[in-house]
């Protein structure tokens, strides 16, 4: 930490505000149930080090996504004061949802939470004696257990994870997931500048010091599964390593090093075997030109390519997000009525 720690440190008599940020893809079947959890903590409650917290407010992030989940958020928010739906304009994804919901928020503190009902949010108050613990502005939920999900794609987020930490040079995000709790003021600013197609926690590490974990308990999801396919994950992967800064160019470089040495001991293998051995005339630089040559400069024009790309979405202004009023009132005002 630096020495001018943000104020939201200081001990103060008053509860420490918690804003709740949950984007909705598929929650009917079980945001009632993590509301349910939620209310008792929207009163002034102890952590576990004995201080004072409260959750002043839940933001509820329609994604537009399948199902009734808006129906569900409607009736939530008519039922409970401290519920604010935001709507978005149609499907971003739950970064860019996440992100919508933070700069919506008002909490000294923001805590992401998914809608399945993995996060359980009694660690909460764990979470924030972790971040006072360690000076921490930011605080992932580590879980002691596995996560409920499939071996391969279990090993497949680890090495993800792993990756993402060796090319970002800072092990501490090793453990990044969608359970944070994040400093307020940090999550804001992070929101209001991060650019479409970045991952959220790459725009985290950017301007985050200290990174703490806290254990927790991942439990089963409250609804059928979510049904990620290889695609997908191999598309969140690589969205996330583009994301991630320049690291990968630099392996691209150390590539083409190694290529450039290894074309090199081939070639003089060819050569060795073009004098001790028959060996058709033209064989030896047609096979280096083909096979080292040609396979680095495609892999670099692929890495590079993904890169411009990024550059030319944000450099062309593409929205990250829309927020918009709730579509029941634009479009049906008399069915909003009829759901409240």
């Amino acid at each position: 930490m630096t020495q001018d720690a943000p104020s939201s440190f200081a001990v103060d008599s008053s509860p420490l505000e918690i804003s709740v940020v949950i984007p909705v893809y598929q929650g009917e079947q079980t945001l009632p149930a993590l509301l349910d959890e939620l209310e008792p903590l929207t009163r002034a409650t102890l952590t576990p080090d004995g201080r004072k917290f409260r959750i002043a407010e839940v933001l509820l992030v329609w994604d537009r996504g399948p199902g009734r989940s808006d129906q569900v958020i409607r009736r939530l928010a008519a039922t409970h004061d401290w519920v604010r739906p935001i709507w978005l304009s149609r499907n971003f994804g739950q970064h860019a949802a996440t992100l919508a919901g933070m700069t919506s928020s008002g909490g000294h503190w923001i805590a992401t939470i998914d809608e399945d009902g993995q996060h359980d949010p009694a660690h909460l108050g764990a979470m924030l004696d972790a971040a006072y613990r360690d000076g921490a502005q930011l605080v992932y939920g580590a879980p002691t257990n596995p996560p409920p999900h499939g071996a391969l794609r279990n090993a497949g987020s680890k090495f993800a994870k792993k990756l993402f930490a060796t090319a970002l040079a800072d092990q501490d995000f090793a453990e990044f997931n969608s359970y944070r709790l994040i400093l307020g003021e940090v999550g804001r600013s992070v929101a209001a500048y991060t650019g479409t197609g970045v991952y959220l926690d790459v725009a985290l590490s950017w301007v985050v010091a200290d990174v703490t974990t806290c254990p927790v308990t991942s439990r089963d999801e409250g609804r059928p599964a979510s049904n990620y396919s290889l695609g997908r994950l191999v598309s969140h992967f690589g969205r996330l390593m583009v994301s991630s800064g320049t690291k990968p160019l630099l392996f691209v470089s150390w590539l083409g090093i190694a290529f450039v040495t290894l074309g090199s001991l081939v070639t003089l293998w060819i050569l060795f075997r073009r004098f001790t051995d028959d060996v058709p005339l033209g064989w030896a630089s047609t096979f280096v030109a083909i096979t080292i040559v040609g396979g680095a400069v495609l892999l670099s024009l692929g890495i590079v390519a993904q890169y411009v790309g990024a550059a030319t979405n944000m450099s062309l202004g593409k929205p990250l997000y829309v927020v918009v009023r709730d579509p029941a009132l634009t479009f049906d005002p008399a069915a909003s009525d009829e759901d409240r």
